[in-house]
């Protein structure tokens, strides 16, 4: 298939039309570069907000007076709420507007970072965390359905690696950003920076937005480009699977016969929120028998909905917040799955990193940041090329992706045990976080393009949704897990042998994401190497 952009000098588009402009004219963005700096420019301010707190947190503690289970609210509160909100925020964007709920979350996000900003309290700034999580839920699946929409082929890989750019930059960069803040402030003033930093990058995101971000971003009803055509009528007319059947029914019937918040499917939101919520909670705030209760009966309302999604899905494959056939559609699980695992173990390696750097080997929270920066720089360098290639390399690049994510994993373990006993610098925690940004970024824009490659237009939003969900759910237990273990094994031996616990624990996440990706690429072998793309 022929790459291409947005369309240019398309004539006036109708309401739910990909090429509507921002301007009231209705003519197409003749600017995809400005359309995707303004979508990117949210993303890259909420990304950056789950590593930039890591190098705060003794800052905070120290102003705050928190314990070290307030501390885990600030890190997985942001990314549990963030996934919680993910699915339905897609799915409202492809029924009523993907521009309304980008602007409507930048908004909430940045407002609820300046009551960060301001907190007096561990409570208040949890609450704070939590509606920032919230407001960058709404804007992602948004960001996703927009490249979705607006790009085919090589030129969506493109955009997902430019994507991929700020999502690595957004973590890597974090550390960094906060170091130099909290070093050129005081301990009381410094922390609350790194959240106020937000306020002018979505002040800006919003003037963007309203100026260039295209209108009528809800599902389209004709196609942004002749191969967006093309897909759309293949979808249309080609023989399919019968659960491909399933989500082509819920697409043609279209978006809006279920009108008000029964389209959004209230009871099947709220049976997923409180079974993530019950989930995490023993590994957040309650290790005890009775967390372990809360977590079974988490698995328990996570069945429930699953059943209650097919049974509505059964009556009208438009009722359900995830039409279940959404995972037979070739290539979505494996590749999401090899993100969802892939992003177990990345967030938590900067917030156990800039904990360990500080608190146990007695650098500033600069320093902290610095040791995270050629991770970042080989992500800035590697992610849009890698995005270019993937239509043609397929998931090898993230077979080798996760390979080096594991294998720069171990090798922090093992830096982190030679720093116990006296041996080495810094250097050796600096290179495998390296390594580790060149793994990211060949996995991340691979994974995500792969994964969305044949997904219908018209769900595109809903579809990277339940994808980021299971990113940010990943997220967050990922950095419970790890770091209970860290802080765990440090309590019982000592920092060091924590360190090398929480790397060792980060590798297996790795492991599990390459054993995803093998299977990826295997699929797509015996798929004959098809790319066919959506």
């Amino acid at each position: 298939m022929t790459s291409s952009s947005p369309a240019r000098g398309t004539s006036a588009a109708g309401p739910g039309s990909p090429t509507g402009a921002s301007g009231a004219s209705g003519t197409a963005d003749a600017h995809p570069l400005r359309t995707m700096l303004t979508l990117l420019a949210p993303l890259f301010a909420s990304l950056m907000s789950i590593s930039i707190v890591n190098v705060a947190l003794p800052a905070i503690e120290q102003s705050l007076q928190t314990t070290s289970s307030a501390l885990q609210w600030v890190l997985s509160g942001y990314a549990l709420a963030f996934g919680v909100i993910l699915v339905p925020a897609g799915r409202a964007g492809d029924l009523w507007g993907r521009r309304l709920f980008f602007l409507l979350g930048t908004g909430v996000f940045g407002a609820s970072s300046v009551l960060a900003a301001a907190a007096p309290d561990a409570l208040v700034l949890n609450a704070a965390r939590l509606l920032m999580g919230l407001g960058a839920g709404l804007l992602v699946p948004q960001i996703i359905g927009m490249i979705q929409r607006l790009f085919t082929g090589a030129a969506r890989g493109r955009a997902y690696g430019l994507m991929g750019t700020v999502i690595g930059l957004g973590v890597a960069a974090g550390p960094t950003i906060g170091g130099l803040i909290i070093d050129a402030a005081s301990t009381e003033v410094g922390w609350r920076v790194t959240f106020l930093i937000n306020a002018p990058l979505t002040g800006v995101a919003l003037v963007l937005a309203l100026l260039w971000l295209p209108r009528g971003a809800a599902a389209p009803s004709s196609s942004a480009t002749p191969e967006a055509a093309a897909q759309t009528t293949a979808e249309t007319t080609a023989p399919a699977a019968p659960a491909a059947r399933t989500v082509r029914a819920a697409r043609t019937a279209g978006p809006g016969r279920r009108s008000g918040l029964r389209a959004l499917d209230p009871i099947g939101v709220l049976l997923l929120a409180a079974a993530v919520v019950l989930v995490m909670l023993p590994f957040i705030q309650f290790r005890s028998p009775a967390g372990m209760l809360l977590g079974l009966a988490g698995l328990v309302l996570l069945g429930l909905w699953i059943g209650w999604e097919h049974r509505l899905g059964r009556r009208d494959p438009e009722a359900p917040m995830v039409d279940l056939a959404l995972f037979a559609v070739p290539g979505y699980t494996v590749n999401t799955t090899v993100l969802a695992l892939y992003f177990a173990g990345m967030p938590a390696t900067w917030a156990v990193v800039a904990v360990h750097v500080q608190e146990s080997l007695g650098h500033s929270a600069l320093t902290a940041g610095l040791v995270t920066l050629p991770g970042a720089v080989m992500v800035m360098l590697l992610s849009s090329a890698v995005g270019r290639r993937v239509d043609r390399a397929g998931p090898r690049l993230m077979v080798v992706g996760t390979a080096l994510a594991a294998i720069s994993m171990l090798a922090l373990a093992g830096a982190a045990w030679l720093l116990g006993r006296g041996d080495g610098g810094l250097w050796m925690i600096a290179l495998p976080l390296a390594v580790n940004g060149v793994g990211q970024a060949m996995i991340i824009p691979s994974a995500q393009t792969l994964s969305m490659r044949q997904v219908p237009v018209r769900i595109a939003g809903a579809a990277g949704g339940v994808a980021q969900t299971a990113q940010r759910l990943f997220t967050a237990l990922g950095i419970a897990v790890v770091t209970a273990v860290y802080f765990g094994v440090g309590a019982a031996q000592d920092a060091d042998a924590g360190a090398v616990a929480a790397a060792s624990t980060i590798a297996l996440f790795s492991l599990a994401a390459l054993a995803a990706a093998v299977v990826a690429a295997r699929r797509h072998q015996a798929a004959g190497g098809l790319s066919a793309a959506a």
